[in-house]
């Protein structure tokens, strides 16, 4: 399973990146301006099911479901959206780390350009 501090150090190594638990003391939420990007649970980590909800351009996520299994419509989160990564191996950490990135792109690009330059300084 790929680690929980490479992802971790992954998604904190990105410009603006903050870290929140705002729905409980289990799910890991990583957000640049203030909008979420990635989500994790560390129990399921803790259990070896280690799994990454990522923001998805549409198109892209039906492709990439359609060619792993290991990536899936987001776990509570809107499907047309959102994937669920599951990180027990089967990926590699390069494919993991684009797609995070892609996320955070997704959602820095949403951004208004009065929050992006903030980052940015």
């Amino acid at each position: 399973m790929i680690p929980i501090s490479s992802i971790y150090d992954y998604c904190y190594g990105l410009k603006g990146v903050t870290e929140h638990f705002p729905f409980d003391e289990d799910t890991l939420v990583f957000k640049v301006g203030g909008k979420m990007f990635a989500l994790l649970s560390l129990k399921k980590w803790e259990e070896g099911v280690g799994t990454i909800n990522l923001k998805c351009d549409p198109e892209k996520a039906e492709e990439l479901r359609a060619n792993y299994d290991e990536i899936t419509p987001g776990y509570h989160m809107s499907k047309k959206h959102w994937n669920t990564v599951y990180c027990q191996g089967c990926l590699d950490l390069k494919l993991i780390s684009e797609l995070i990135l892609h996320s955070y792109e997704l959602v820095y690009g949403s951004l208004t350009k009065k929050v992006r330059d903030s980052i940015d300084c």
